[in-house]
């Protein structure tokens, strides 16, 4: 409804109270949903808490006789709240062998500052992982290492992997069957494989007994061929 005015405006305020074309939000909306305002985020002027709790990782290489000691202190934020989050909050590396001391604490503090800035911290992972040494890398329990900085950011992989940071993607429900599918058919070859070579029928199944392949369905009992052991007696 529009409505004339006929004399002249001297003041105004605005109408604060509740509209009936508006009604207020009911439980389970939206609004009432949202984060509370008070939720503590990761941030650079986060104040260090007088403890932290943490994890520290031991790296030995061939190519020094001293072992790298890496901390990882974590800050719990939002505690006993549903939106507590463990984050990294810190990184120290200490070893006896001081050769590279002084790209160590360098590299220490540009990782603490990056972990204290906030967001997600695990392409640090990978950036790490990239780096090369020019004199060769070595194979440490079966795996190539790039280089001293590349097994830095393995080890963060694996922090990270513990405070839920990283996770492996969700499987659709089809890779899941192609996986069970693929265990089964193997599981069956390698069952054939091994009655084949001791001579028992492919359908044979184990023998509680003696563990053997070579239970056979054999004058209407279950009969073992490896140890004889009957459900018949």
């Amino acid at each position: 409804m529009v409505t004339k005015i006929h004399h002249t405006i001297v003041d105004y305020e605005v109408n604060t109270a509740p509209s009936a074309a508006s009604p207020s939000a009911e439980p389970g909306s939206a609004s009432e949903s949202k984060p509370a305002a008070n939720v503590v985020h990761m941030h650079e002027r986060l104040k260090r808490p007088e403890v932290l709790h943490g994890s520290t990782y031991k790296i030995k290489t061939p190519q020094s006789e001293h072992a790298l000691y890496v901390t990882i202190n974590d800050i719990v934020l939002n505690p006993g709240t549903p939106y507590e989050k463990r984050r990294p909050f810190e990184i120290f590396i200490n070893s006896k062998n001081m050769r590279h001391f002084q790209w160590i604490v360098a590299l220490t503090r540009i990782i603490s500052a990056v972990f204290r800035k906030g967001g997600d911290a695990a392409f640090l992972v990978e950036e790490l992982r990239s780096v090369f040494d020019p004199t060769g890398g070595h194979w440490d329990k079966g795996r190539f290492k790039n280089s001293l900085v590349a097994e830095i950011g393995d080890v963060m992989e694996v922090h990270l992997r513990s405070i839920g940071i990283i996770r492996d993607p969700e499987l659709s429900e089809e890779q899941k069957q192609l996986i069970a599918d693929k265990k089964k058919e193997h599981a069956r070859r390698s069952a054939a494989a091994s009655n084949a070579q001791t001579g028992y029928p492919p359908q044979a199944q184990m023998c509680e007994k003696c563990f053997v392949h070579a239970v056979v369905f054999s004058e209407g009992c279950l009969t073992c061929l490896s140890c004889g052991d009957s459900k018949c007696g």
